[in-house]
């Protein structure tokens, strides 16, 4: 999970479906925008190119009770469906961490370990930052079903192969530094629009630190 700059204004017809009796929030230009702020990346496990993408509400309207928080495009998520059918839990409802208002780099750990998922919040007394970083090991971690050991054995995978993409392109620069394609292939996996980002930076500003500064290039 990383920082997400939300565009503005929101969708014209946020406004117009509220009006309505059974009004919907993912008419195209809601889709069409959310896609392109949160860069086709779900929020939570940051895997891209959604083949099943959801407009996810970061905090529950209780199908239609809470109109307010139906139509906000403050509310509005843009998510995978492993992911959003994980936080459908009473204790995801009103504590996660909204990471269009703030960083999450700055108040969770992301790790892997000898491929292990390790989330962990960096104050233990951020409410927030406990139950999001709570979440997002669910997500790479639960297994009580059949299909979400499948979903999250995946995303472990899959991260696991994008972390070696890092390590392998930190030891090209390191043999090349003068290569300016090697530094502009670290830079883009690096970047908080690439899969998996939170991850990677956390790798480069807790493990090799010498190339912190590339983090806001």
């Amino acid at each position: 999970m990383v920082k997400i700059e939300r565009s503005y204004p929101a969708p014209a017809s946020l406004a117009i479906e509220a009006k309505k009796t059974s009004g919907s929030y993912e008419k195209e230009d809601v889709v069409a925008q959310l896609k392109k702020d949160f860069h086709n990346k779900c929020y939570i496990c940051e895997i891209d190119k959604l083949q099943d993408p959801q407009v996810e509400h970061l905090r529950p309207h209780k199908n239609g009770k809470h109109k307010d928080r139906k139509f906000d495009w403050n509310n509005l998520f843009w998510s995978c469906g492993h992911c959003n059918n994980v936080k459908n839990q009473k204790k995801y409802e009103d504590g996660i961490l909204d990471c269009c208002k703030e960083d999450p780099e700055a108040v969770i750990m992301f790790q892997l370990k000898n491929e292990k998922v390790e989330v962990v919040a960096k104050d233990k007394n951020n409410p927030e930052a406990v139950l999001t970083a709570n979440l997002i090991m669910e997500v790479f971690n639960l297994k009580n079903t059949g299909m979400r050991v499948y979903k999250s054995e995946m995303r472990v995978r899959e991260l696991t192969e994008e972390m070696n993409k890092l390590y392998d392109s930190i030891e090209e620069v390191d043999a090349n530094p003068d290569s300016k394609f090697a530094l502009r292939k670290l830079k883009a996996l690096i970047r908080k629009e690439s899969r998996f980002a939170a991850f990677k930076r956390n790798y480069i500003r807790e493990i090799c630190q010498k190339y912190t500064s590339l983090l806001n290039s």
